[in-house]
């Protein structure tokens, strides 16, 4: 069978599903599943029960809906339901489901207002359109659409959309006027091609994917080029430690971050590479910074004094991390450690800035990961960034330039490509990310992931899934707004649970 995570148009998916149904599958079963699996993923985000409002159109994705529906039900949330036709209009399978719910839906005629925000959390369901959908949204499916948006505007609402926000066009990403805005979309089977791109990312969010068991036989190929990153995807890509395992067969990490008036930057990578799992952390400090570096970094921090930065060629290391917070005055010798050390190397903030100069015949003696943010990928690969390509577009032609080089290309999607590799594309984190610190947290991971052996395209996947997944978690019992760099470091625990006991 494909990975669920594999790119395909509306078309593959719905003869997909054809097969399935030729070949005898249910579209009874398919709908419990999905059903099932949209609940489980929307609880991964909304633990503490509430209020749900479930927005029906005609077709089956109303009948996913209301399977979700039950399902939350059962766990205590409050259903409401807002239908886009007369009852008797709905297609059997999702009519016998909402003739199921009885009295545990609350069917409502009139728009629901903020003045009608029940206290507690509140989440809309978007069921009124699936993916044989195509073009504008007609009223009075405008309406509802409108409504969910006011709500989530207004009354700060969660929306769910499930396989696709309504309005958007599932193979290009295009939205049309009234597109649900979600914050997080539960897609079904495989992942749309259209969800990922650039102009559907307001619409779409959190990117979440639930397999259909009974539809992984029949499973189409796709877009294999690219893939969103899954658990079920990385598991199988991370090895495990023998049990005799001691510290410096865990990797040995030289860490090159730090200057005057910019010391957290090297702690948080510094506390980074510890969670990622690194063996041996040692942080470089030159005559003006060690006396603070030693005095605030964790105990579990080697912090080596050094009168250049040079000095770590003659250090063992399995990987250097070289840039937080470091400053421009030591480009000559970032360049120089760069262009010297076979060691996987992971290059970040003032270290991109010192290479952007180069970039255009930039060669290396070992493997570098380089993860810029938007503004350092301006200066990185100006021609790229300029260009009328996509995101990814740009990050492919940019890794087939200089194929040495992992380019991990932040933003609210991260793309990680690699030379003849699929470009993997993050599905974790939220908008809390937006703060200074979070680029170096994530600097130390990935440095701490590349000095226990792994490549630098898995690397940088995981290191993207993690730091996401921690920001995820850490918000559970608190509030997007208000995580910290800090608290992604916390919380890096539970995003490995995450990883391995297979979270969405």
């Amino acid at each position: 069978p494909c990975s669920p995570a594999v790119l395909v148009s509306c078309r593959q998916m719905q003869d997909a599903e054809a097969r399935a149904f030729a070949a005898g599958v249910s579209a009874e079963a398919l709908m419990e599943e999905a059903g099932a699996g949209i609940a489980q993923v929307l609880t991964q985000f909304h633990p503490r029960p509430g209020t749900a409002v479930l927005y029906l159109g005609k077709g089956n994705n109303a009948g996913d809906a209301l399977v979700a529906g039950r399902h939350l039900h059962t766990l205590g949330w409050r259903l409401l339901g807002r239908l886009s036709s007369p009852v008797d209009h709905l297609k059997p399978l999702p009519h016998r489901h909402l003739l199921a719910l009885g009295t545990h839906l609350e069917l409502r005629t009139s728009p629901l207002t903020v003045a009608d925000a029940p206290a507690g959390p509140l989440i809309l369901l978007d069921g009124l359109l699936g993916l044989g959908a195509s073009g504008p949204l007609q009223p009075p499916l405008t309406a509802l659409a409108a409504e969910m948006n006011a709500l989530r505007r207004q009354a700060h609402a969660s929306v769910i959309a499930m396989d696709l926000p309504s309005g958007l066009d599932g193979d290009s990403g295009q939205p049309h006027p009234d597109t649900v805005v979600a914050d997080l979309t539960i897609t079904i089977a495989q992942v749309k091609a259209g969800l990922v791109a650039d102009s559907a990312l307001n619409h779409v969010g959190r990117l979440a994917c639930v397999r259909l068991p009974g539809l992984d036989a029949f499973a189409t190929l796709g877009d294999a080029s690219a893939a969103l990153l899954t658990p079920a995807l990385l598991r199988p890509l991370l090895p495990r430690r023998a049990f005799d395992t001691h510290k410096g067969q865990a990797g040995r990490v030289l860490i090159v971050a730090g200057s005057p008036g910019l010391l957290g930057a090297a702690e948080l990578a510094c506390e980074g590479a510890l969670r990622a799992g690194a063996g041996l952390v040692t942080l470089l400090a030159l005559p003006e910074t060690y006396p603070l570096l030693a005095a605030r970094l964790p105990a579990e921090v080697m912090v080596k004094p050094v009168t250049t930065f040079l000095e770590a060629l003659d250090l063992p290391h399995d990987a250097l991390v070289i840039g937080p917070g470091l400053g421009r005055e030591q480009d000559e010798v970032v360049r120089s450690l760069l262009s010297t050390t076979p060691a996987p190397a992971v290059v970040d903030a003032d270290a991109l800035n010192a290479l952007a100069p180069l970039s255009a015949s930039f060669t290396f003696p070992g493997p570098r990961l380089l993860t810029p943010h938007p503004g350092e990928w301006a200066r990185l690969a100006p021609d790229l960034a300029a260009s009328e390509g996509d995101r990814r577009a740009q990050a492919v032609a940019f890794v087939a330039r200089h194929p040495q080089v992992t380019l991990l290309l932040k933003g609210a999607r991260t793309l990680i490509a690699h030379a003849h590799e699929p470009t993997r594309i993050n599905s974790t984190g939220h908008p809390g990310m937006a703060t200074g610190g979070m680029g170096d947290v994530l600097s130390g991971v990935l440095g701490g992931l590349l000095g226990q052996g792994l490549s630098a395209p898995v690397a940088a996947a995981t290191g993207a899934w993690l730091c996401g997944r921690a920001a995820e978690v850490a918000a559970l019992p608190s509030h997007p707004q208000a995580i910290l760099p800090r608290d992604v470091i916390t919380h890096l625990g539970g995003a490995w649970r995450d990883l391995i006991e297979n979270a969405y």
